[in-house]
């Protein structure tokens, strides 16, 4: 290729070329696919293979034309990274001067930004406090207590006992508007737990007292916001007939209740909820040093970093910080207040970037990758959240899109960079309370919420809410009855507890 190029930018890490790609090297490549597809070329009055050249130019020439123009342009792009010894920030902007004819040379503008020569890290002299933190054995002893009460089992009360919050009441139930029963209003052998807020206000309410055999009517509203066009807002009663009456059974904390989930002993359940708080601990203890590094490696390293993957980073956490502001309580005055800060979002946007170029460099000049089965991991568990029609075009699109295998494989590579740092710090284990350690990692000294980061975002307990549409079912393994407008509330989560943090 006998291409000619001119450098028409060269500002800090900001790059502009102008390529010319001559008119004869195109029809080369032209008169090479030419050659190549004629074997297969057929055209009546020929033989297989033998049709003229010059009538495949005749029938094919555009196409072949615009796909030897895009080649070139590629190769042509390609050998101007390798000949400059470019390393591009983001993917390059390529644009064909308008105004190409085919048989004329073509004019090809690139622009980027490459990636800054990053300083040599500085990764001596690290040192690092590991908050280490016990197992909580009261809040151990809580989580069995929530295990056996989410296993409540319901015996038959005795004959003529009234039924009172936290018992559960078997009915069948006719609904009516109007005195006019509606379609979905009838249930069979729905069970119902007084107290729960299973079913709209007031209805629960008006079968406590109810006794096993009843015959009883209850009157309420359907809420304002109810799915069912026809019935929100409206007034309705109900035939409920009490089929059973039942009180919960004592739950005891033995062996016996072991068993009955499976397991062999008490101990077993213990042991795996002290594993799970051990693991949620370990991961608190890790993303607290990870922070405390990063900290250090900012502070150690000053560079200029390219802006394009500034703006792409600060969009990123724009992006996030606007998801987090819709589950605010006040959303508009939290989108406000994000808006108002947004210079401070950009610093760390240039953190962000600075500290992922200065990992990357400390990861290739340590010999640190991701090796091919690690990758095939990821890719694996990326697919499995498509559906499995699905999974194999997703897979293909990672092996020929290098961009989108990259950014899977960056969270694990900056792991790996991450861990090889730990090994070279000097650290020191400070025991301390969870309430100390969450302190830390929710104090000024924050982070812009992500994935990964440890925090549940939306951990607000859920309210109840408009009613909605349940499927009736009865204890003993009957077919369920079909869906109904039995008054079950719907719940909705509520705001997050908190406005976006604002530092990494």
């Amino acid at each position: 290729m006998t291409m000619k190029t001119v450098e028409t930018e060269n500002e800090g890490l900001k790059r502009a070329y102008k390529l010319t790609i001559p008119a004869k090297d195109i029809d080369a490549r032209v008169d090479g696919e030419i050659k190549r597809i004629a074997p297969t070329v057929r055209m009546p009055g020929f033989r297989p293979g033998k049709v003229p050249p010059n009538l495949i130019r005749k029938m094919h020439g555009e196409a072949l034309m615009r796909d030897a123009l895009n080649t070139a342009v590629q190769d042509s792009v390609q050998k101007l990274m390798a000949d400059k010894k470019l390393r591009p920030a983001m993917q390059p902007e390529v644009e064909l001067d308008e105004g190409y004819e085919t048989g004329k040379d073509a004019e090809v503008s690139v622009r980027l930004e490459t990636l800054p020569d990053v300083p040599a890290p500085k990764i001596e002299g690290l040192k690092l406090e590991r908050f280490n933190v016990d197992v909580n054995e009261d809040a151990l002893a809580e989580q069995l207590n929530q295990l056996a009460a989410s296993q409540t089992r319901f015996e038959d009360a005795k004959k003529g006992h009234k039924a009172a919050k936290g018992d559960q009441v078997t009915i069948d139930f006719v609904g009516k508007v109007d005195g006019v029963a509606f379609d979905g209003g009838t249930g069979t052998d729905m069970p119902v737990v007084l107290g729960s807020g299973q079913l709209i206000p007031g209805f629960e309410d008006q079968l406590v007292g109810a006794k096993a055999g009843e015959e009883k009517q209850i009157e309420v509203s359907f809420p304002a916001d109810y799915p069912s066009e026809n019935l929100k807002g409206k007034p309705a009663t109900f035939d409920i007939s009490v089929k059973a009456v039942k009180v919960a059974g004592e739950t005891k904390l033995d062996d016996e209740f072991a068993k009955q989930l499976g397991l062999n002993d008490l101990e077993q359940p213990k042991g795996l909820l002290r594993d799970q708080q051990r693991q949620e601990l370990n991961g608190l203890t890790r993303t607290h040093m990870k922070r405390r590094l990063l900290d250090q490696l900012a502070a150690d390293h000053d560079f200029d970093v390219p802006p394009s993957m500034v703006e792409a980073e600060y969009e990123n956490i724009m992006a996030q910080l606007r998801h987090e502001a819709s589950h605010e309580a006040d959303p508009q005055a939290a989108l406000k207040e994000i808006e108002g800060d947004a210079d401070e979002y950009r610093s760390i946007a240039v953190r962000r970037v600075r500290l992922g170029l200065l990992l990357s460099e400390i990861g290739a000049a340590n010999g640190i990758e991701v090796n091919q089965q690690e990758m095939n991991r990821l890719v694996g568990q990326a697919a499995a959240q498509y559906q499995p029609k699905d999974r194999e075009a997703f897979v293909r699109y990672i092996q020929q899109n290098p961009l989108a295998a990259a950014q899977l494989r960056a969270p694990l590579y900056e792991d790996k960079v991450v861990d090889f740092l730990f090994s070279k710090a000097e650290i020191s284990d400070v025991a301390v309370t969870r309430d100390v350690l969450e302190a830390d990692l929710e104090s000024e000294e924050g982070h812009v919420h992500g994935p990964g980061c440890g925090h549940d975002h939306h951990d607000a307990k859920p309210k109840k809410a408009a009613a909605k549409p349940v499927e009736a079912k009865s204890e003993t393994k009957k077919p369920a009855a079909k869906k109904t407008d039995a008054p079950k509330a719907e719940t909705k989560k509520a705001p997050a507890k908190r406005a976006p943090a604002k530092k990494k």
